[in-house]
Order: structure tokens, then C-alpha cells, then sequence
């Protein structure tokens, strides 16, 4: 059996190996309009393996239609490589222990609520009800972006995620989201090289991000939403 495997082709599309699920799901808000969860997947359909547009250009998306040799879409991969824990900012709270790396942003926005954002729920982790939510919004982030353990704790709390991949909609933000990878599927360069597996991942799929392969939030700021034919 294939394991789960996702291939980045140079300028092209991603190969997902290993009968990955694929699934469509909702950044669900609030009457605040703050970020607070996402809707029930919705399958789709795929064979054992496919090919996931990443240029933002397919007329039958998610689906790689070979549009990009056409357009000169360049995938050109420039996310730093360097493990997750040598990138982390850190903020220490009294309950919990906050790690932080800004370039995986996805701009999910689940990181602010009414209470606060992630930084200062964290800084105020002393609270069990500050902990709680400190803790929930840094596992509701997508990007792996924010990640967070309790305080004296040796390992990070992190949701249980099976293998399988979720295309984000964003209508609060007006944009089509990113590739939301779970369940610490390897991710290879186009040049060979892994990226460091991980529990959550999202990967651009507008074409636009300026962190490829990862999204950095810029179908927000262009107001990408996927096209159908």
C-alpha cells in the first residue's frame, strides 16, 4: 500500500499519493464575525491519486488542467526550510507556552476573538479560562503557524488529525483559502528535498503566495476565489 505522499511538481501541480481524502470545508464566524471553527467536510471525490491545481488557473479546479504551462505560472518554492522549532518565536505565559512562525500565516484569522488574541490569552494563561482559549485558538490555526504546549509540559498540544486534505472558503474574508494538509503527510520539493513533516500545513493554491509552497495569506489581499468552468 502507498503511504500518504504529496509531490510538488517544478511550476506545476501537487501529486497526492496514497489515497489521501480529499474534502471542501468552511471558515465558519460568528455574529463578531470572529473566527471560530470550520464546517463539516465535504468529500470529494478522487482516485488513489490526483493532481491539486496550484497556480490558481484551472478551469476545473481543484484539479490541475495543465493551464500553468500555458500561463508561465511560476512555482518557484522559497519558504525557508529550516525545522519549525529553530523559526518559533516564543511567548511564555504562566499556563501555557506560545510558539509563533509569522511567514506560515494563512490569514484564517482563528488566532483573535473576543477575549483576545492567541498572545495575549497566553500571557494571561494563569486563568483557566485564558489557558483554555490560548490553547484552543493556537489548535484551530491551520497553518501549523501558531503552535502551543501548557506550561512545564515537555510535548506541544496538537489536535488529532488523520490523513487528509481540506480546500478552505473563506467568505468572511471574501477569498477562496488554502490547501489545509493534515495529519503529518510528508510534503516533497520539487527539487527532492522533504519538507519537515507536520501535523498541520497549508499550502497555496491561488498561485500568488510570496512563501511557496505554503500560503501566506495574499488570496486575502487579491480577493482570489476559485474559478469553475
Amino acid at each position: 500500500m502507498v503511504k500518504p505522499h504529496i509531490r510538488i511538481l517544478k511550476d506545476g501541480p501537487l501529486v497526492v499519493s496514497g489515497d489521501v481524502p480529499l474534502y471542501r470545508s468552511t471558515i465558519l464566524t460568528d455574529a463578531e464575525g470572529y473566527s471560530i471553527g470550520y464546517s463539516d467536510p465535504v468529500r470529494v471525490p478522487t482516485g488513489e491519486t490526483y493532481q491539486l491545481c496550484r497556480c490558481g488557473g484551472s478551469a476545473h479546479p481543484p484539479f490541475c488542467d495543465g493551464c500553468h504551462r500555458s500561463t508561465g505560472f511560476d512555482g518557484t518554492e522559497t519558504a525557508d526550510r529550516r525545522p519549525y522549532a529553530e523559526q518559533a518565536e516564543t511567548t511564555e505565559g504562566p499556563g501555557a507556552v506560545l510558539y509563533d512562525v509569522l511567514p506560515l500565516c494563512a490569514g484564517t484569522r482563528h488566532c483573535s476573538i473576543a477575549q483576545g488574541d492567541t498572545w495575549e490569552l497566553t500571557e494571561r494563561s494563569g486563568d483557566p479560562e485564558s489557558k483554555e482559549a490560548a490553547i484552543r485558538t493556537a489548535q484551530l490555526c491551520p497553518a501549523g503557524r501558531l503552535v502551543i504546549r501548557e506550561a512545564g509540559a515537555a510535548d506541544v498540544l496538537e489536535p488529532d488529525h488523520a490523513p487528509s486534505i481540506l480546500l478552505l472558503e473563506d467568505p468572511e474574508g471574501g477569498a477562496s483559502g488554502p490547501i489545509w494538509v493534515r495529519g503529518r503527510i510528508p510534503v516533497e520539493s520539487s527539487d527532492g528535498t522533504p519538507y519537515e513533516v507536520r501535523n498541520r500545513v497549508t499550502l497555496c493554491r491561488c498561485g500568488m503566495s510570496r512563501n511557496k509552497p505554503f500560503c501566506d495569506g495574499t488570496h486575502l489581499r487579491e480577493g482570489w476565489t476559485e474559478k469553475h468552468a
